[in-house]
């Protein structure tokens, strides 16, 4: 149970691995809980790297893909998803004031938990239309894309393996889960 105004570690190995967290390990910040874990592993990053790749070769002029970017929640903190689909901010803007259109989190068996009931739900209550989560697991890589209606998030698409996801929204493209984790020879 995770208790308000406090810190929680996710437990990552011994306490030696705890002292070498950098600061760019994950983080997620909820009203005022923050819950750190460790930074993510190869199959993570390469997933996010590659899915960040697709979406920007396919977004059009006036959207911006970011990978990690933070989305502020307002007076109840901010979350760092993997993978972010906005408007493009105007010159001078260095940070998002509008919800994200799509946001994207690949699940990490630290992050798993956290990216599948609270940062979902936070989303949603900011609204973000369309809400990605991608498991990188090399033996069966899936990717489920959901829908906020009235408030809620259903899901609409799930694709595994060499099956493609095609989108609609927020713009078209095609992501084959597959190809986000495949090692290039």
């Amino acid at each position: 149970m995770l208790k308000p105004g406090a810190i929680h570690y996710r437990p990552v190995g011994s306490a030696g691995t705890m002292i070498h967290m950098s600061i760019a390990d994950a983080w997620l910040g909820l009203g005022d809980t923050l819950i750190v874990s460790p930074a993510p592993g190869l199959p993570h990053q390469r997933a996010a790297a590659m899915l960040c790749h697709a979406l920007e070769l396919a977004c059009p002029e006036d959207l911006v893909v970011c990978l990690s970017a933070g989305v502020e929640l307002g007076v109840h903190g901010a979350l760092g998803p993997d993978a972010v689909v906005a408007r493009r901010p105007r010159p001078g803007e260095t940070r998002f004031l509008m919800p994200p259109l799509l946001v994207a989190e690949i699940l990490s068996p630290d992050s798993a938990q956290g990216d599948l009931n609270l940062k979902r739900a936070a989303y949603g209550r900011l609204g973000v239309p369309s809400y990605w989560m991608i498991d990188p697991d090399p033996g069966r890589p899936s990717l489920r894309a959901f829908r906020l209606v009235r408030g809620r998030y259903r899901e609409a698409v799930r694709a595994t393996g060499d099956a493609p996801f095609r989108a609609e929204q927020p713009f078209p493209v095609e992501i084959v889960p597959s190809l986000l984790v495949a090692v290039r020879h």
